[in-house]
């Protein structure tokens, strides 16, 4: 017979997954009494590689978590497997949704056929979003054809029919939820499930007859019978509906919709008329709609304004009712709607009370603590050793058995005083109250934390001379239009940047930001689109390089890779650098920015994740470092650890900076000149006189574009982070 406590194991798909079980934990179809998960002995394996070994996951029932780690250590993984009930122990009847980075998983998505045959597509986006509701779907659909069929006076059948049908369709998902639960469990309960499936198995063939008896057969007591069922079962509908607060639905999903950056009027368009980017907003809208156990959120900042972000993080803080995992690169998003942090290293799961700058600054205290401690302990002890042999010498010398005791006792002191000096509550330490239970020596030892290895982004930061001095670029007046458009995108624009300047352009999506760089970089700028101005004048230094990153770059690098499948990053920058650089020069740039090795030369482009991309789309553009570099959205897909090692070289970088992102951060750090302990809340001098060693540019400043009016914000980020709160809180939180 099985063990009564072990590990289960599920493979599917190529992920392994397995974890501590016992008979007692609660699993598959039975009633969870609490949202609460704790799975012991977790471990995904996935190709054979191990993304977590023996972790233990705990998710409090209403709590509000924040999964960090490095890019591909399996944090994405990890979601999905929770979303689509890969690991056991987690209990079936809990409703969890996943908005992953390219769809939407939900844990009960067991559609019957009616719901499955809906396309939403051919509705409003509005509409789209309230279908999204698998649950209020279903019972609107039963409701409906329920009451259809109890006003039927014309067919005496017609109810038979439709509540046999519902009850049918019930017990079919039933049947298939079971098949899953017996196919995951082993011994005397999974023979207990397989019996149960037997019985669900027989109660559907009798269903089906059912189904399918012919009118002639139904007598007047079944046609009374099966009336007062569908009554009864009506009731119970209508009771779930109003539990899920159904009525309100075309309210609360206006109202994230608007929270997301969707006009009034664009509400009412088709679904189908969406492009990429606002169907992404959609599918977030469709998450956030739905009342869930567990929602979690992977990257759901990405491609999102400023405004939009500051509604989302507002309404992740009012969902008291629901436990949310979150997976984002947006720090200060990270940091507000963090109850707790779940850091995932070194193939486990660790936890944290706090958020992600408390953790950090907590980390870095307690290892500079612990460190001075020890160095101190071993200062202290190194003197003793020598004064125990000193004395030892001279007693050997003399034969004064006092100086013996006196060794003895001095060898007695270091073992009571190695150790950890402060007591769990931050006093001196005591053996019997700090030290309980079996234990080898007269103090707990000093173990300080380990740290993974800071993530180091190396890349040119000297721009050759111009030779003569001058604005880089310069806007005077600059208006543009686009053909056939009603209204201009950019209307008397003036800008000057200089050499070695920050300026920092934030605003909504679509409002012309893009625009405004293919402007700036003219027809000689990489990416920039070689855009020319309806009116005014654009004026670029002669002998400026400008080079521009944005998505367009990381998209291009896609394609490209699908397109020559033995394209590598070497590869790549070898053709593009046609003989400037050697080989072992492109190696030693691609290895500063995070591609060394056998990634560079041997790993397919198409095979780079997200961030790897990224990278190689920078070296592209530093390798011969422009006078103006322009950076769109540069922080997407890349971890907050990689965020923090590209601020501090975009710090050190003599060229100047044109950044546009939504990251308030990343925009303070690099723009503003804020040091990343103050926008950390981290208040160490040492740290900051470090940070502040060698060449440091001048804070620059943030522009707001709106309306096709570029303005410089007095209070830069923060000041824009206030007027996204004060149109929002018009908008309300509303669920």
């Amino acid at each position: 017979m099985p063990p009564k406590n072990g590990k289960r194991k599920i493979e599917e798909g190529g992920l392994i997954v397995s974890a501590q079980q016992s008979r007692f934990h609660v699993d598959a179809s039975d009633t969870a009494t609490t949202k609460e998960i704790d799975i012991k002995d977790l471990t995904l394996t996935i190709g054979g590689r191990d993304l977590l070994s023996h972790a233990t996951l705990t998710l409090r029932e209403d709590k509000h978590y924040v999964l960090v780690g490095r890019n591909g250590t399996g944090k994405s993984t990890l979601l999905r497997a929770l979303a689509e009930g890969r690991i056991p122990g987690v209990p079936w009847s809990l409703h969890m949704l996943l908005l992953g980075q390219t769809d939407v998983v939900n844990s009960n998505s067991n559609l019957d056929e009616t719901l499955a045959n809906l396309k939403f597509e051919d509705g409003t986006i509005l509409e789209h979003v309230m279908r999204s509701d698998a649950r209020r779907e279903r019972a609107l659909v039963e409701a409906k054809h329920l009451s259809e069929a109890l006003e039927n006076f014309k067919d005496p059948f017609a109810i038979v029919r439709a509540i046999r049908k519902l009850k049918h369709e019930r017990l079919v998902r039933k049947h298939d939820e079971m098949a899953k639960i017996a196919a995951r469990r082993s011994g005397a309960r999974g023979a207990k499930a397989r019996k149960e499936l037997i019985a669900a198995e027989e109660q559907v063939e009798v269903s089906q007859l059912l189904l399918e008896q012919p009118g002639s057969e139904i007598d007047a007591v079944a046609i009374q019978s099966e009336t007062r069922s569908a009554v009864d079962t009506l009731s119970e509908i209508q009771a779930s509906l109003d539990a899920m607060d159904s009525a309100s639905a075309e309210t609360r999903a206006h109202s994230v919709l608007l929270g997301l950056g969707f006009s009034p009027d664009a509400i009412l368009r088709p679904f189908s008329s969406l492009s990429g980017g606002w169907r992404t907003r959609c599918s977030l809208a469709s998450a956030l709609f739905q009342k869930v156990d567990i929602l979690l959120l992977d990257e759901c900042t990405n491609f999102l304004d400023l405004p939009a972000i500051v509604w989302l993080q507002a309404y992740v803080q009012s969902l008291t009712d629901t436990t949310v995992v979150v997976i984002t690169h947006d720090r200060d998003f990270a940091d507000a709607v963090a109850d707790e942090l779940l850091i995932l290293r070194e193939q486990s799961l660790e936890h944290f009370k706090g958020n992600l700058s408390a953790y950090e600054h907590e980390r870095r205290s307690q290892t500079k603590y612990l460190t001075r401690m020890q160095a101190a302990q071993d200062k202290k002890t190194e003197h003793m050793k020598s004064s125990i042999q000193s004395a030892l010498i001279a007693a050997k010398r003399t034969g004064d058995d006092k100086k013996l005791k006196q060794v003895a006792s001095r060898k007695k002191k270091i073992e009571e005083r190695s150790g950890i000096e402060v007591g769990l509550k931050g006093g001196r330490f005591k053996l019997n109250r700090d030290l309980m239970g079996y234990h080898t020596t007269m103090r707990d030892s000093i173990e300080i934390p380990t740290m993974d290895p800071l993530v180091k982004i190396c890349m040119p930061l000297e721009p050759p001379e111009l030779r003569f001095p001058g604005a880089l670029v310069s806007l005077e007046k600059v208006s543009f239009t686009y053909p056939r458009a009603k209204a201009p995108t950019l209307v008397d624009v003036d800008l000057v940047i200089h050499p070695g300047e920050r300026v920092g352009i934030a605003g909504l999506n679509g409002s012309g930001k893009s625009t405004l760089v293919g402007l700036i970089a003219g027809v000689d700028g990489p990416g920039g689109g070689g855009l020319r101005p309806t009116k005014g004048t654009v004026t670029r230094h002669t002998r400026a390089k400008i080079h521009c990153f944005s998505q367009h770059a990381v998209e291009a690098l896609e394609q490209k890779g699908a397109a020559v499948g033995e394209l590598t990053s070497l590869t790549e920058m070898m053709d593009l650098t046609a003989g400037q650089l050697s080989e072992q020069e492109v190696r030693g740039l691609l290895s500063g920015l995070g591609l060394p090795g056998r990634i560079a030369s041997d790993v397919p482009v198409a095979a780079l994740s997200g961030g790897q991309k990224v990278r190689l789309a920078l070296a592209k553009l530093v390798w011969s470092p422009p006078h103006l570099l322009v950076l769109d959205e540069v922080t997407t897909h890349l971890d907050a650890d990689t965020v923090l090692a590209l601020v501090e070289c975009l710090k050190q970088y003599r060229g100047a900076l044109l950044i546009i992102t939504h990251d308030r951060f990343f925009m303070r750090c690099v723009v503003e000149g804020e040091s990343l302990n103050e926008s950390t809340g981290d208040s160490d001098e040492e740290e900051e006189e470090e940070e502040m060693k060698g060449w440091q540019a001048k804070p620059g400043t943030v522009y707001r574009l709106f309306k096709g009016q570029l303005k410089a914000l007095d209070g830069g980020m923060r000041k824009y982070e206030a007027i996204a709160e004060k149109a929002n809180g018009k908008l309300g939180v509303l669920r």
